[in-house]
């Protein structure tokens, strides 16, 4: 059995480092909210979007992958004690150290205006309102959503195992991926309360199942799962494009079907590649994943953007092949910057805020 779960762990940790690499892409992006007449600049901004866009799903299968060991070793009440021992603690304290940078902003800007055109700060919007929209509406929501997704299996650990336990959920995520065109509920895939669940599920079911997965990958050549891949991302941007064009909400949402399958056939090509002894010494996964999903909003919502702001970039004059270009950079300071933070953060006795012991 440990021989078996080193071999899930070395699997599971290069998919996790890869995932987060796409996830600071995302996240990075100078795409949000930019809107673009050409069709050919929508499927450029849809294809910068969407080639990472697999790393959500990503990350709640592997975390599914491993809760099928943890359920057996622990008596649920221990696993969510535990969680939350390692998780909520740093979720806190980042989210504390934003707020704080936050108001501290507003004070800032208040101060560097001229008296006479000085507004005063609302201070409920910048400490209790902006603390529950970065628990609601941002990338830290997704801490507490995984909480609620494992309390939910805990739940119905009876029925774990159960193919029909499996169906309602996936049928929970495809209600969102239909919500999408008719907007029932809130679209943004932030509030996906139950979206994520069949993935936590169907990543312990791989986990049950992992010989025959494996057996049944090893029957389909890379090449080939490559190709279908390709096809399965054309096919999520044009999809993404096409909510554009009819104008919805959250045209990059996770949750949108053909995205799911990309997410999933990514997985299976990731899973082919197995262990990727490159990826994890250069990133450091393990050790270093929790802290770079903690501290990257903080950089790029109170820092990168103070670096950018004296530029005055116009980004609705840019073309959209120029806004990837600016994107990558995004992307290159912000990774970078959180990953030596991580990194430095580790050697000190804070390391408990990254979630290591």
């Amino acid at each position: 059995m440990s021989l078996e779960k080193k071999k899930n762990f070395d699997f599971i940790d290069s998919v996790r480092g890869i995932s987060m690499f796409g996830i600071v892409i995302e996240h990075s992006s100078a795409f949000w909210l930019l809107k673009y007449d050409s069709y050919g600049e929508k499927l450029i901004q849809s294809a910068y979007m969407g080639v990472f866009k697999f790393a959500t799903i990503a990350f709640f299968l592997i975390s599914g992958f491993l809760i099928n060991h943890k359920f057996t070793e622990y008596t649920p009440l221990q696993y969510m004690k535990n969680r939350f021992k390692n998780t909520i603690g740093p979720w806190l304290f980042w989210i504390f150290i934003y707020l704080v940078l936050t108001a501290g902003q507003q004070v800032f800007m208040v101060l560097k205006t001229s008296v006479g055109n000085r507004h005063p700060v609302d201070w409920y919007d910048v400490t209790v309102g902006m603390f529950f929209r970065v628990i609601f509406h941002s990338n830290y929501w997704f801490i507490l959503n995984f909480l609620i997704c494992i309390a939910i299996l805990l739940l119905f650990k009876k029925y774990i195992y159960k193919w029909g336990f499996g169906l309602v959920l996936g049928l929970f995520s495809f209600f969102y991926s239909v919500n999408l065109y008719f907007g029932w509920l809130p679209v943004e895939h932030t509030t996906a309360l139950f979206g994520f669940v069949f993935y936590l599920w169907l990543g312990i079911t791989l986990n049950r199942y992992y010989d025959q997965v494996k057996a049944a990958l090893g029957k389909i050549s890379f090449s080939s799962l490559l190709a279908i891949n390709l096809v399965l991302l054309v096919l999520s941007t044009l999809e993404s494009v096409h909510l554009m064009d009819l104008n919805l909400k959250d045209p990059f949402n996770t949750l949108r079907v053909t995205n799911i399958f990309y997410s999933l056939g990514m997985f299976a090509l990731l899973l082919k590649m197995g262990d990727m002894k490159g990826v994890q010494k250069a990133l450091n996964p393990r050790h270093t994943t929790f802290g770079i999903y903690l501290l990257h909003p903080i950089i790029i919502d109170r820092l990168l953007i103070e670096i950018v702001r004296p530029l005055n970039l116009n980004l609705e004059t840019m073309s959209a092949l120029s806004v990837a270009g600016y994107s990558v950079l995004r992307f290159a300071f912000v990774y970078l910057l959180t990953f030596m933070l991580v990194k430095l953060i580790s050697g000190t006795k804070f390391k408990w805020a990254i979630g290591s012991r």
